[in-house]
């Protein structure tokens, strides 16, 4: 595991390969090893950099709230940190909003931009609202949370199809540790 320290906060990350750099961003109560299968891929002709965003996995939290730009800063400080000048960023439903932030603080270092599950519109007045009630169920039941949101990440015929790999992916998130961290946008 490699990590640099930014603001006094232990940041996790992988680099790997050789070519374009290509950072991959995960989404919320995810983790840089949702990427874990397309690393040895992408590697044969790029560079490929995954971050634990601040508050997931390995990553420790900043405070209580983390921005999308203050997720964006600590993506700089971590290419500076490797050296790098410009990545092609892919950012898979709340790191697409992490995507978006720094691409719009430092649109000099971006030389592709791909959004996985996310968009570049402002969540709904009804995304805001269901986004409030699942910080209050992550507050008052971290694990019973996480359960229920990894299942509906998946249609009822893929849930019964993909049941064994629905539970793996269950027990990983029980382990890990998220800080309380909701990240809201300006938008």
């Amino acid at each position: 595991m490699k990590q640099i320290v930014y603001k006094n906060t232990k940041i996790s990350y992988t680099d790997q390969g050789k070519g374009t750099a290509v950072l991959l961003l995960h989404g919320f109560l995810e983790n840089k090893s949702m990427w874990d299968k397309y690393i040895d891929t992408l590697t044969k002709n790029h560079r490929v950099i995954t971050i634990d965003l601040l508050g997931h996995g390995e990553t420790e939290s900043l405070g209580y709230v983390h921005a999308m730009e203050d997720q964006a800063d600590m993506v700089y400080a971590v290419l500076i940190y490797l050296r790098l000048r410009k990545v092609v960023l892919v950012g898979h439903s709340m790191g697409g909003y992490v995507a978006l932030a720094f691409a719009e603080l430092y649109p000099d270092h971006v030389k592709g931009l791909f959004l996985l599950n996310s968009t570049a519109r402002a969540d709904s007045d009804e995304r805001k609202i269901n986004r409030d009630r699942a910080i209050v169920c992550v507050k008052h039941d971290y694990t019973n949370f996480v359960s229920m949101s990894i299942a509906n990440l998946f249609s009822e015929d893929n849930r019964e199809r993909l049941a064994k790999e629905i539970e793996k992916t269950k027990k990983k998130h029980s382990k890990l540790h998220y800080r309380e961290s909701w990240l809201h946008s300006k938008a």
